[in-house]
């Protein structure tokens, strides 16, 4: 017998209905519920396992990219996570992770290389200070102390641009200060103030930026031009495309276009003496890349003896 108990909507009444079950039929029925008392939960239990292998596999990449990001030191940044070749999330993880650590191994090993360089470039005024001094101390009556002083004086004088230049740096790589408009044309005409310079204007270019470090930006290019010219440096601003750009170039030996992207890196001095200061740093070039960076621009030797830095041009209107 099947039984089937109902309550009508308004709870008045009950209604019980009932029909004969053969045995065939309740053997049924019995098997059916022997079935589902003991085969939900093995079949809840099956699911749950074949869930647990499956999210323990999926999980492995994660767990060996974890593994292998706690081994990776300071100074063992060359290393990369393993990569699972999978093309899901966590594949594209292990690139982004694989990506940073490019990014962090660049600017550690630049960093390193920076901090050596500028250490052998304070070493050498110093020491050479520290001799002259030295001798003077010993042999009072020989050396000419007039002489010995000037020499020292043109040694602090290297320190001390030297060390301006590296605060300098310093301060671009932390990042962007406040930036205002700033009319190119201005910037050059106080760049070049009081120097035998052509300059030419082209337009009235308007950037974003920091005058003063635009200035730094345009007198460096001019000072390194002046330097290597045989007899004329010329200036020009004008806007292309949509960009404003200064170009400096001089009648002076061009720099070998091998050397045209590393001219701009810090403590780089050529073999030809083309961007050698007297007694500098080799720091003037490597500002103006990271000023023009700094600015949403680029700077770069476009033919033997001419640089050109491009800014985006602010639109006044």
């Amino acid at each position: 017998m099947h039984a089937v108990h109902a309550v009508s909507g308004d709870s008045k009444y009950a209604v019980y209905a009932a029909a004969p079950v053969d045995p065939a039929g309740q053997a049924t029925v019995d098997t059916v519920r022997t079935t589902l008392t003991a085969g939900v939960p093995a079949v809840a239990l099956l699911i749950g396992v074949i869930a647990w292998l499956a999210v323990r596999r999926s999980l492995r990449p994660v767990e060996a990219i974890r593994g292998e990001v706690a081994e990776i030191g300071a100074h063992d940044l060359s290393r990369r996570v393993p990569d699972p070749r999978t093309g899901d999330e966590i594949a594209r993880l292990a690139g982004t992770m694989n990506t940073m650590l490019g990014r962090l191994d660049e600017a550690v090993t630049r960093q390193s290389r920076f901090t050596s360089d500028a250490s052998h470039e304070l070493r050498t005024p110093l020491a050479s200070m520290r001799t002259q001094l030295e001798v003077l101390l010993a042999h009072p009556d020989r050396l000419d102390w007039r002489a010995a002083c000037e020499n020292a004086l043109l040694d602090v004088t290297r320190l001390q641009d030297l060390v301006a230049d590296l605060v300098l740096l310093g301060k671009l790589d932390a990042g962007p200060e406040r930036l205002e408009p700033v009319a190119l044309a201005e910037v050059v005409e106080a760049a070049v103030a009081g120097h035998d310079v052509h300059v030419e204007v082209r337009g009235t270019p308007v950037v974003r930026g920091h005058r003063s470090r635009l200035e730094r930006l345009v007198r460096n290019l001019v000072d390194n031009a002046r330097r290597h010219a045989s007899s004329r440096v010329d200036v020009e601003v004008s806007v292309v495309d949509g960009q404003a750009v200064v170009s400096v170039g001089d009648d002076g030996p061009g720099i070998p276009e091998a050397d045209r992207e590393r001219v701009f890196d810090r403590f780089v001095r050529l073999d030809d003496g083309r961007a050698r200061d007297e007694g500098g740093a080799g720091l003037g070039l490597a500002i103006v890349a990271d000023v023009a960076r700094a600015h949403g621009g680029t700077a770069a030797v476009e033919s033997g003896s001419r640089f050109v830095v491009r800014f985006p041009e602010l639109k006044t209107s």
